[in-house]
């Protein structure tokens, strides 16, 4: 049966293309130690824990196990707490295009569905998914996720990016089980013709919790999917392209999907980090050049007159927000307010978005007398592919007349140009994460593994043995 080549092409890739990028493999193992630093991270976060149980807990004999936690869940539960952790805080890493999303979004599944399949494998007598197969597959998700993030703007029309996130991890998920041409090609179509989020949840005036467990939701979907293809249902060939009714008929308003490159590991090898402090990436140099001006401004806040603060169009159209600020969701995606923070405190930490620092009367005042403005070389360089740039200047002037240095900032901290710049701070993100959830000695053995030669080789199941617990 002949399906959309795009679904033909994404089907191929994850099934057949080899991925032979040592620079790859090295940051999707980075990738995946950062992805559980930001879980072991939201285990702090009571607003998090309580959606990681399942909604009527029945003792499992055998489930995936999920890290931090006493926890043993079924591969959609599993898959779905794992998300949430990893995404809560805002603090994973990112990808930005014409759409945006956090490729992380894509280990939950991955390392969920490989450890059940495992510890099944084991008990059949079968040798174990191994961690390399993991990182394998999350290359591919990235590449997949990222790719289309290139071509096609789901924000155009509405929709949030975590679509992307469940057609990657339902054609990775589903080749992880086993599936052949036709079960990826199942789970891919269902993906794409699934009902696809609505932005709402990440804007003024519902901006809320439900964009920290979006992915989670989409992602858990992915896996739900996948083992329906496993059992032989049905896809649908033109879930894309059929007149009136498919994907870009009646979604994209006729837009036709395109990817903009051809698959392999770009986007794993040039995936954004977040290193120093939790904030949607658009606002990242923002607040790094706040945090270089904080001394200029400390003890003279009412004396500011005025903030310029010239960004990207895209910054402009996702966290440009004035007004109130209801909650921690609403505060992390304001660049007014992520940048005043830094102002003020000389930092930037999750912390920051509760109260009561985030009634901090300083932030207030200093939010309000900030112009956020376009500057067109910023986004003319955001989408160029040579560049990929997330710059943004800074310069506060005060009542006297005077005023600070205008500080640009192109690349964030995170950016693969600056990434030899970024590996000591991700490690100590890593082992704060850590020690945060497991004794020292255990955590520095942890630390030491997740970053080790020899995790490729490890089974899964066995890292996860590993993480589990607290």
């Amino acid at each position: 049966m002949s399906y959309d080549p795009l679904l033909e092409e994404l089907a191929e890739y994850v099934l057949n293309a080899p991925i032979e990028s040592e620079l790859a493999y090295q940051t999707a193992q980075l990738a995946l130690a950062d992805s559980l630093a930001c879980a072991f991270e939201a285990l702090g976060q009571p607003e998090c824990t309580k959606l990681l149980a399942p909604p009527l807990p029945l003792p499992l004999s055998v489930g995936s196990k999920l890290p931090g936690t006493p926890w043993v869940l079924d591969p959609v539960q599993g898959t779905f707490s794992l998300g949430a952790m990893i995404r809560w805080l805002d603090y994973n890493d990112t990808w930005l295009a014409r759409e945006w999303g956090h490729p992380s979004d894509n280990f939950a599944p991955l390392l969920v569905v490989a450890d059940l399949q495992s510890r099944l494998k084991r008990a059949r007598g079968e040798p174990p998914h191994r961690v390399r197969e993991v990182l394998t597959l999350a290359i591919k998700a990235y590449e997949i996720q990222g790719v289309l993030s290139l071509g096609t703007a789901l924000n155009r029309v509405g929709l949030d990016h975590v679509h992307f996130v469940k057609v990657a991890s339902a054609a990775t998920t589903t080749a992880l089980l086993g599936g052949g041409r036709e079960e990826v090609l199942s789970a891919l179509s269902n993906a794409w013709i699934d009902g696809a989020a609505l932005r709402t949840y990440r804007h003024h005036p519902n901006t809320g919790s439900r964009k920290s467990w979006a992915a989670a939701d989409a992602s858990s979907r992915a896996v739900r999917l996948a083992y329906l293809a496993l059992r032989g249902e049905m896809g649908y060939p033109s879930a894309l392209s059929a007149p009136q009714w498919g994907f870009e008929d009646a979604v994209l308003r006729g837009e036709r999907i395109r990817l903009e490159r051809p698959l392999g590991s770009y986007v794993m090898e040039n995936v954004l980090f977040k290193v120093a402090f939790p904030a949607e990436f658009h606002g990242q140099t923002a607040v790094e050049a706040a945090l270089r001006l904080h001394l200029q401004v400390r003890g003279r806040e009412n004396d500011v007159e005025r903030i310029r603060l010239e960004t990207q169009e895209s910054a402009i159209r996702i966290i440009d927000k004035r007004g109130p600020l209801k909650n921690p969701a609403d505060r992390d995606h304001s660049l007014q307010f992520m940048t005043a923070a830094a102002l003020v405190f000389g930092e930037l930490r999750y912390e920051h978005y509760l109260e009561p620092l985030a009634l901090d009367p300083r932030i207030e005042a200093l939010r309000e007398r900030i112009e956020v403005v376009e500057n067109p070389e910023f986004s003319r360089d955001y989408l160029d592919p040579e560049k990929r740039s997330i710059a943004n200047a800074l310069q506060i002037f005060f009542n006297d007349g005077t005023s600070t240095e205008r500080v640009l900032i192109e690349y964030p901290l995170g950016h693969r140009r600056r990434r030899q710049e970024a590996l000591p701070l991700l490690r100590e993100k890593l082992r704060q994460a850590l020690l945060k959830v497991f004794p020292g000695g255990r955590s520095e053995r942890l630390f030491h593994l997740l970053q080790s030669p020899d995790l490729p080789d490890w089974p899964v199941d066995h890292l996860m043995d590993t993480l589990h617990g607290a």
